[in-house]
């Protein structure tokens, strides 16, 4: 009779996604982190004036919090395209997201346009636990 070793595929530092998983999540990684770089980020970034004139919603967040949102989404997008730094990214970006799903359905008064922002965070808690061995392996490297 064979036996099976289980233990290590399923230690919190060892655990790698399969091959299939794997490229499901890199393709949900870039394609995430290219829209926070671009879509999200970037805007708030570039041209924050523009994003307070058109969108009244955007007027009850101070400008100096807008800029750092901004800020914070631009580094979880480029953080989850480094594969060191794709568990901490994606956790980072997931309580973003409920932190606007929040901002959306109580201080906009827009309970609807939470949705959105919720769905993404679980996507990042998913993200964020299949690349849990990063963070291990970040926690194990040696300081330089």
């Amino acid at each position: 009779m064979t036996t099976v070793d289980t233990t290590a595929t399923f230690s919190a530092g060892t655990y790698r996604p399969g091959t299939i998983r794997n490229r499901v999540l890199w393709a949900l990684q870039i394609l995430l982190g290219l829209f926070f770089i671009i879509a999200s980020g970037g805007p708030k970034l570039v041209m924050p004036n523009a994003l307070t004139d058109n969108a009244p919603e955007n007027l009850v967040i101070p400008f100096g919090l807008l800029i750092f949102i901004g800020i914070v989404e631009v580094a979880g997008g480029i953080g989850l395209m480094v594969p060191r730094l794709t568990a901490l990214a994606a956790a980072g970006l997931s309580v973003l997201t409920v932190l606007a799903a929040g901002t959306q359905a109580f201080i906009a008064d827009k309970p609807a346009m939470a949705i959105f922002p919720l769905v993404l965070a679980a996507i990042f808690a998913w993200i964020a636990y299949e690349r849990r061995a990063g963070v291990t392996d970040l926690r194990n490297s040696p300081s330089r």
